[in-house]
C-alpha cells in the first residue's frame, strides 16, 4: 500500500537502530532555518515509527541474551534520557508549516509531538510538558538553561488527548496536500484512523482511572467508537501506522546482519511454552527449532521441536543450558533477511485488542469476542512470514483458520481480558517498542518470571519487574528544584525505579 518515495531513500540512511533513544535525534545547527515543512517530515517519521527493540523484549519476557548481562533482561536499568531533540524537529516543522500555510502539517505536530510526551511520561511519570512546549514554541528553549515546570502525569494525558482530538477533527484536503509522507502517501483519511486508534490507545492505557469523572475516559472512548464516519479508526492491516523496510543500503530491516542477533538471542522459555500450549503456529516464524531437534531431524512444524533460556535465571546458567541443545534462538529472518517485516507505530491487531479488552470491560456496547477473533486473525496475517528458505517454517491461510477454530483460544467466562491480552502481548513479539512491557505493566498480563535467581531489582526484598526509569541525570543539574517537587509529589520513597506513577495506581 505504500509506496516507495525516493525521499525514503534519503531519511532511512539515517541508519536506524533500533535500540536509539528518541533524543538522538537532535537538532543539526548547521541545516538551514528556513525549510518547506514536507523536507522535515521524512526524519520525523523515521524517528517515530522505527519501533523494532530487542531491549524491549528481553524486559517483556520474549527474549533471553546470552552474551552479557542485558540490564533490561534483569530490571537493572536506571536512568533514561528526555525527548527534547525530537520534539524540537517537531515543532520546527510545525513552524514551517504556519510559515509556509500548509496547516495540515500542524495536525500532524500534534500528533507526533503527542507521541513523544506520552513516551516520556510512560518512562517516568510527571515530566515537563506545558512549560516545555511554551519555550520550545518560543524557540527560546535550552535544556541547560530552561527550568520548566513538571506537570502531573493526569494533566499530560488530558492535554494530548484534546491536542490529537483538535487534530481529528482539523486535517483535511481541504488544507492541501502532505508531501514527503513516507508513511501514508499523503493520505489524509489513513492518518486520522492513525491518530483516532492511537487515542483508543491512551484511553485503554487509562483504565485504573476510568472511573475519574474529570477525564471522562469511557465517554471519550465510546464518541469515537460510535461516530465511525467522523473519527474513523483502523479497518485492516493495510492502514497499519508502521515503516517498511527495502533490500537498500540505509533502507534495511534495523537487525539485518547483526551479530549478536545471528548467535546471542533465545526465546524465553516462558514465552515459547504459551505458544506451545496454543499451538500458535507463529511459534515457526518467531524462533528457530533447537539444535537437538535439528539432529532429531525433527519437522520445523513439530511444536516439540522447540525451547527456551530463562530470562530470570543467571547469565551461567543460560550460557551452560545453551550449550545443551534443548534452547531455540530468534528465527534467522531477524538477521537474514533485509526486509523481514515493517516496524509498527501501531497496527490493526492491536486496536481490535483494545476494542475487545473495552467491550470486556462495559465501556462500549459490544461482543468482545468478535474483536478478539479480529485481532488474532489480523495478527496472524501480518506475521505470515512466507520465506521458509529463511525461516525454516512458515504457516499457511488453513493453519490460520484451523487456529481460529480452536478450543485453545475460545474465551472463557471471568478469563476474558486475560486472554485478550495474551494474545495481544503475542503479536507484539519484537513490534511497537516498549508496548507490551507497558501493558504488562497496567494489567498484570501475562506474568513475567523473576523467581530463576538472576534478577537483581528488588521490591520488599523479593526479586521484581521495574516499574519506571530514574529521571535524567542532567534535570539534577538543570532544573533541580523543580524534578525534586516533582519526585516529592509522586515517589515517597525518592526517585528510583520501582516508584508507582500515577498511570498504575
Amino acid at each position: 500500500m505504500k509506496n516507495i518515495l525516493i525521499i525514503s531513500l534519503l531519511c532511512l540512511s539515517l541508519a536506524i537502530s533500533s535500540c536509539k533513544k528518541f533524543s538522538d535525534f537532535q537538532q543539526n545547527p548547521n541545516l538551514p532555518t528556513v525549510a518547506d515543512p514536507s523536507s522535515l517530515l521524512p526524519n520525523i517519521e523515521v524517528a517515530v515509527f522505527a519501533n523494532i527493540s530487542a531491549d524491549a523484549d528481553l524486559a517483556s519476557r520474549y527474549l533471553v541474551y546470552t552474551q552479557s548481562k542485558a540490564s533490561s533482561q534483569y530490571y537493572s536499568w536506571t536512568r533514561s534520557g528526555f525527548s527534547y531533540g525530537g520534539i524540537t524537529q517537531v515543532v520546527k516543522m510545525e513552524q514551517e508549516a504556519s510559515r509556509t500555510g500548509k496547516t495540515n502539517y500542524r495536525y500532524l505536530g500534534k500528533f507526533f509531538r503527542a507521541y513523544y510526551i506520552i513516551n516520556m511520561t510512560l518512562a517516568f511519570g510527571d515530566v515537563p510538558y506545558s512549560e516545555m512546549m511554551q519555550s520550545i514554541e518560543n524557540n527560546n528553549f535550552d535544556p541547560a538553561a530552561t527550568k520548566p515546570a513538571y506537570d502531573a502525569q493526569k494533566d499530560i494525558y488530558a492535554g494530548i488527548l484534546a491536542d490529537l482530538k483538535i487534530a481529528a477533527d482539523s486535517l483535511s484536503e481541504d488544507l492541501g496536500s502532505i508531501n514527503g509522507d513516507i508513511i501514508y502517501s499523503g493520505n489524509i483519511n489513513q492518518w486520522k484512523k492513525l491518530i483516532n486508534s492511537y487515542r483508543l490507545r491512551l484511553l485503554i492505557s487509562l483504565s485504573h482511572h476510568q472511573d475519574d469523572a474529570t477525564l471522562n475516559i469511557k465517554g471519550q472512548f465510546k464518541s469515537i467508537v460510535d461516530n465511525p464516519d467522523k473519527y474513523p479508526v483502523f479497518t485492516s492491516n493495510d492502514d497499519n501506522g508502521q515503516l517498511q523496510y527495502y533490500a537498500l543500503a540505509g533502507n534495511r530491516y534495523p537487525y539485518f546482519n547483526d551479530n549478536s542477533m545471528k548467535t546471542d538471542y533465545y526465546l524465553d522459555s516462558t514465552f515459547v511454552h504459551m505458544l506451545q500450549q496454543l499451538k500458535d503456529p507463529r511459534l515457526f516464524v518467531y524462533a528457530k527449532p533447537t539444535p537437538n531437534a535439528v539432529a532429531a531431524d525433527l519437522d520445523p512444524t513439530d511444536f516439540t521441536a522447540y525451547g527456551g533460556l530463562r530470562g530470570s535465571a543467571t547469565l551461567d546458567y543460560n550460557t551452560s543450558k545453551r550449550g545443551k541443545g534443548t534452547a531455540s534462538q530468534i528465527n534467522n529472518r531477524y538477521a537474514y533477511d533485509s526486509i523481514n517485516e515493517p516496524s509498527l507505530l501501531m497496527g490493526y491487531p492491536e486496536l481490535e485488542f483494545i476494542l475487545a479488552e473495552a467491550a470486556a470491560r462495559k465501556w462500549i456496547q459490544a461482543d468482545p469476542n468478535t474483536y478478539y477473533k479480529q485481532g488474532i486473525q489480523a495478527a496472524l496475517e501480518f506475521s505470515h512470514y512466507t520465506h521458509a528458505n529463511i525461516s525454516g517454517a512458515t504457516y499457511s491461510e488453513a493453519d490460520i483458520q484451523n487456529y481460529l477454530n480452536s478450543p485453545a483460544i475460545v474465551l472463557k467466562p471471568g478469563q476474558e481480558i486475560a486472554q485478550i491480552l495474551t494474545q495481544k502481548y503475542i503479536s507484539l513479539f519484537m513490534q511497537c517498542g516498549w508496548l507490551s512491557f507497558y501493558e504488562q505493566r497496567r494489567t498484570g498480563y501475562p506474568v513475567f518470571d523473576v523467581s530463576g535467581g538472576g534478577v537483581t531489582n528488588r521490591i520488599n526484598g523479593q526479586p521484581a519487574v521495574a516499574l519506571r526509569w530514574n529521571y535524567p541525570s542532567d534535570e539534577y543539574t538543570n532544573n533541580a528544584d523543580n524534578l525534586e517537587a516533582a519526585i516529592k509529589r509522586q515517589y515517597p520513597e525518592g526517585d528510583n525505579i520501582n516508584g508507582q506513577m500515577w498511570l498504575i495506581k
